[in-house]
């Protein structure tokens, strides 16, 4: 009787702890790009880290940018658009 609780404990436990860490990269992160006054989202899978190139979708335009990350700081993501040369940041939810 221990054993089978024992073994079901664990056994939640670990699968509480898998889809914590597996479902945690699949979230998405909404925010607002302020240059170009429209809201974006930064799809689940991104790894948000400064050097680190992120793909952006733009709701105004309705399609993808890919942008490198220059700093992230608590709700702020500063970005560098190689396209146009330009500096971005995007403030998120």
């Amino acid at each position: 009787m221990v054993t089978e609780r024992f073994f079901m404990k664990r056994t939640m436990t670990i699968l509480l702890l898998c889809l914590t860490f597996f479902a945690a990269p699949v979230l998405a992160w909404d925010g607002y790009d302020w240059q170009n006054n429209s809201y974006i989202e930064i799809e689940g899978g991104n790894l948000v880290r400064k050097g680190k190139d992120i793909e952006v979708y733009d709701y105004s335009k309705g399609e993808y940018k890919t942008y490198e990350v220059e700093s992230v700081n608590r709700n702020e993501v500063e970005v560098y658009d190689w396209r146009s040369g330009e500096y971005r940041t995007f403030d998120m939810d």
